[in-house]
C-alpha cells in the first residue's frame, strides 16, 4: 500500500507514525512546502515532495491524508480527488466546498473520510451506549479547557490556525466535542450561549464560552469551553434518576455511581492505553489508531465510516448557531 500525507507538521508526523504501526509494509510519502518539515520527515524514512503535483507525478498512491491547517483543506481535498485519490482529512472546522467535494467524491466513486477522533474513544462510546440504553431523561455537564499557548508549546499560538477566528481554539474544541455529544444525545433543537474574555491573549475571538444545548429528546447539556485553564481539563458528568456517570477525560477516570454501594465504580474501556508524553493525559493515541484502522478497512471495502461530511455539516451549523447566540 502506498499512502500520501499532505502536511508534515505535528499531526502529519503522528499519522505517519501510527500508520507504520498499522501497516509496516506501507510506503509513505509526504508533501510540505516547509523545507525544515521535509527534512524531519525524510529522517523518519518518508519520501518527501514540495507539492502535490510533484508527488502524484512521481508515484501511484492508494489514498491520501490531509493534515494541513483547516482553512487549506477544501482546495487540497479537491486536488486529491481530481488526482483520483481516496481522502482522509483531519478536522475541517469550516464547511468550505463541502457539497462540491462530496459531489466530486461520489461522482468519482472515491472514499471521503473525515476524522472525528472522539467518536473512537472507549470512554465516549461507553457513555453513549449507557445513555442510549437508559429509559429515563438525562442531563449533562461538560467542561473542556486548556491554556492556548500550551497547545503547541514549540510555536507561537498566533502562528498556527488557532490564531484565526474562523478556526480558533474554542471553535476547534466545539468541532472536536460536538460530534460525539450529538451521537450520544441526538440532534439539538435550542441553543443558549454566552462568551467572555478572561485572558490577555491576542485573540480575535472570546476565550471562554458557556453554552446550554437542548436536544430533541429533551436532554439538556451545559458546556463550558475555554482556552484559559492553566491545567488541561476535560470533565464530564451525566445524571438521571438511576444513572450517574463521571469522566475526567482519560481512561483511568471513567466511573459510574453504584446505588447499592453508594460509591463510584471504575469502568475500564481499554486493555492497554497508549499516550504521547508531549500531550495532555486527556489525549489517547488508541483512538487515533482505531480511526486510521477504520479508514484502511473502508479503503478495502471492509467497513463503513462512522462519521461523514454530511454529519459534520450538522455539527458546523450548530457551532455557527452557538456563535450567533453569543452575539459574535
Amino acid at each position: 500500500m502506498e499512502l500520501l500525507i499532505v502536511g508534515l507538521g505535528s499531526m502529519g508526523k503522528r499519522r505517519a507514525r501510527l500508520l507504520r504501526g498499522l501497516e509496516p509494509e506501507a510506503g509513505l510519502s509526504g508533501v510540505d512546502s516547509n523545507p525544515g518539515r521535509r527534512e524531519e520527515a525524510r529522517a523518519l524514512g518518508i519520501r518527501v515532495f514540495e507539492s502535490i503535483p510533484a508527488a502524484v507525478a512521481a508515484r501511484r498512491y492508494d489514498a491520501a491524508l490531509v493534515c494541513t491547517a483547516p482553512l487549506s483543506h477544501a482546495a487540497i481535498i479537491a486536488q486529491l480527488l481530481d488526482a483520483g485519490l481516496p481522502v482522509f482529512t483531519e478536522l475541517n472546522l469550516v464547511a468550505d466546498c463541502y457539497r462540491e467535494n462530496m459531489a466530486k467524491a461520489k461522482e468519482k466513486g472515491l472514499l471521503l473520510f473525515l476524522s472525528s477522533t472522539m467518536l473512537y474513544r472507549g470512554e465516549t462510546r461507553h457513555i453513549a451506549g449507557r445513555v442510549r440504553a437508559f429509559e429515563g431523561p438525562v442531563n449533562y455537564l461538560y467542561h473542556i479547557g486548556q491554556y492556548l499557548p500550551d497547545w503547541h508549546p514549540w510555536e507561537d499560538y498566533k502562528n498556527f490556525f488557532v490564531g484565526d477566528a474562523r478556526t480558533g481554539g474554542c471553535r476547534e474544541i466545539f468541532g472536536i466535542e460536538l460530534p460525539w455529544l450529538l451521537d450520544a444525545f441526538g440532534p439539538v433543537r435550542a441553543v443558549q450561549a454566552k462568551a467572555d474574555r478572561l485572558t490577555r491573549l491576542d485573540l480575535p475571538y472570546p476565550d471562554c464560552w458557556f453554552v446550554t444545548l437542548t436536544h430533541e429528546n429533551g436532554t439538556r447539556g451545559v458546556l463550558a469551553v475555554d482556552v484559559v485553564c492553566p491545567k488541561a481539563v476535560r470533565s464530564f458528568e451525566a445524571f438521571g434518576e438511576g444513572l450517574h456517570l463521571f469522566w475526567e477525560g482519560n481512561p483511568r477516570e471513567l466511573y459510574e455511581f453504584d446505588p447499592v454501594t453508594k460509591e463510584k465504580r471504575f469502568v475500564s474501556t481499554y486493555q492497554t492505553v497508549e499516550q504521547d508524553p508531549r500531550y495532555s493525559d486527556n489525549i489517547v493515541e488508541n483512538a487515533y489508531v482505531d480511526e486510521l484502522a477504520e479508514f484502511l478497512a473502508c479503503l478495502r471495502g471492509q467497513a463503513t465510516a462512522r462519521y461523514s461530511f454530511e454529519k459534520d455539516l450538522a455539527a458546523l451549523d450548530l457551532i455557527e448557531e452557538i456563535e450567533r447566540e453569543a452575539g459574535r
